[in-house]
């Protein structure tokens, strides 16, 4: 009798390790084949955005570009997709499409340019950018593209970087210069003026625009707190660094590209 119920219970053991290695086995089988969905899909979304972008669609090619970095956190790429999501906002910023926080205007009797950007809080250059405006001539009943959503600045003096925002959403983030010593001030200031080719006016000396000595670069966007501001540069190679004597500096191009979107009044807070 003993040998018989341990025949039956050695074969209850064999039957039971077999099921146990088939769960194993199919789970893992599972496991691959969701895996391998899971690239198949991340691959798939990547040539989705491609296709609408080289398409000009932009609208279309963010959204895919945002649903891959919420289905896929952990990816490698995940730096590359907000850069490339970056890259799009500045496209539709300066594009004719109308996107979220832009509307259409139609130009009324008397409008200017300048008028219709203090009426909405932006700035001229950014509607001639949007609208592919060659000069500043409008005519009523003519349609352009306005932004209508208030823009906000962070810089990070850890990490060298200057973030544009507008409410939460970041729009592009630049790589900056700050001060030496930590010379930059921390705290919350505004944008109160902008200049073009600006002058530097240095301690018994004026550098005129133009200069290899004028560290101020092709664009000046002047603060609240007299002296500081963020500009341009003649040193490109320093961007990245904490270099300067307390401004905010960049490259001529993001500088210029900066300026031509935020309007005088736009809050910059400046963090270690």
């Amino acid at each position: 009798m003993n040998k018989r119920w341990l025949l039956i219970i050695a074969g209850l053991f064999l039957i039971g390790l077999v099921v146990v290695v088939s769960v194993k086995i199919k789970k893992g089988y599972m496991e691959s084949k969701i895996k391998e969905g899971k690239v198949a899909s991340l691959s798939n979304l990547t040539m989705q955005a491609q296709e609408f972008q080289a398409k000009g669609n932009f609208l279309e090619a963010k959204a895919v570009y945002q649903k891959l970095m919420n289905e896929f956190p952990n990816s490698s790429e995940i730096m590359n997709w907000q850069k490339k999501i970056e890259e799009l906002n500045i496209k539709l910023l300066f594009s004719p499409l109308i996107a979220p926080k832009s509307k259409i205007y139609e130009v009324k009797p008397g409008d200017t340019l300048t008028k219709i950007a203090n009426e909405f809080h932006t700035t001229v250059e950014l509607i001639k950018k949007s609208n592919n405006l060659a000069d500043d001539k409008i005519f009523p009943g003519r349609k352009i593209k306005v932004w209508t959503a208030p823009f906000n600045m962070l810089v990070d003096k850890s990490q060298n970087i200057l973030i544009l925002k507008t409410d939460e959403e970041i729009i592009k983030t630049y790589t900056i210069s700050t001060g030496t010593n930590n010379s930059t001030p921390i705290g919350n200031f505004k944008i109160t003026n902008k200049l073009t080719d600006p002058t530097w006016f240095r301690a018994g000396a004026v550098v005129p625009a133009g200069s290899p000595e004028n560290i101020l670069g092709s664009r000046w966007l002047g603060f609240d707190l007299p002296g500081y501001g963020i500009h341009g540069t003649t040193e490109p190679q320093s961007i990245g660094k904490q270099v300067t004597q307390g401004c905010i500096r960049m490259s001529n191009s993001d500088v210029e590209e900066l300026y031509a979107i935020v309007p005088i009044g736009t809050e910059v807070t400046i963090v270690d």
